[in-house]
């Protein structure tokens, strides 16, 4: 499986302002095939042909005279497109990127991003499955799954692809053993579905033992105190 991980520098927060729109400044993907880095990774600066917002200028260090003899996106936008057709695209925070991917492509004349990939995994989504209630933005999920972030000073494309994607194989460490016998993948809007058949599987039936029984028992009998002698469990075995 071809994986991409993605991730975008902007001038600002908002791709889809009526005048003077927030610009790419910065994308950098990374590729995995069969979870293993290849190195084949690609990454551009570009010219936004506007200044960035003072918080994002914060967050990239991106300058404008160092970005003015940048290509702009239309000047790469193939190069991005034959890179990512067809590949499984893994982004943190997916809306936002695609955002900004959209608009730019829409002015060089493309279609959509998502009409170029296969499908796009938001690993934000999947961090809050895993870690409901937790802050699950890149620096820490690095923190909690033992990434080393340490030479992240600042935000930037190609780094934090390479960052993600190490987040993404330990966050999804060990499904291989379970993935190797799936069925074809099905699509449900944006999603791959995989269907898998659980029935190969014996799964072990642990029997009470001798205290266990005796303490469901006295749970039994201070139930039917309470209730007057009308504990549901007794009248169903």
């Amino acid at each position: 499986m071809r994986q991409i991980f993605l991730d975008t520098e902007t001038t600002g927060f908002n791709a889809n302002l009526a005048q003077n729109p927030d610009r790419m400044v910065e994308i950098g993907c990374v590729e995995l095939v069969n979870r293993k880095l290849t190195g084949n990774n690609l990454h551009f600066y570009l010219n936004p042909e506007r200044d960035s917002e003072e918080g994002a200028l914060r967050v990239h260090g991106l300058t404008s005279e160092f970005l003015s003899d940048k290509p702009k996106f239309a000047a790469i936008a193939q190069d991005l497109l034959d890179f990512v057709a067809d590949a499984e695209i893994i982004i943190h925070n997916a809306p936002f990127d695609i955002s900004f991917l959209d608009a730019e492509l829409a002015r060089a004349g493309h279609q959509p991003f998502k009409k170029h990939v296969g499908s796009v995994i938001d690993t934000l989504v999947m961090a809050k499955e895993m870690f409901p209630g937790k802050r699950n933005n890149l620096d820490a999920l690095c923190d909690r799954l033992e990434v080393d972030n340490s030479g992240r000073t600042l935000h930037g494309a190609l780094l934090d692809a390479e960052l993600l994607a190490d987040v993404y194989i330990n966050m999804t460490r060990g499904q291989d053993a379970l993935l190797m016998d799936a069925g074809s993948p099905q699509e449900e809007g944006d999603i791959a579905v995989v269907q898998m058949d659980l029935r190969g599987f014996v799964l072990p039936v642990v029997v009470a033992n001798a205290q266990e029984l005796a303490g469901h028992e006295a749970v039994l009998i201070q139930m039917d105190k309470s209730s007057g002698g009308k504990t549901l469990w007794r009248n169903l075995v």
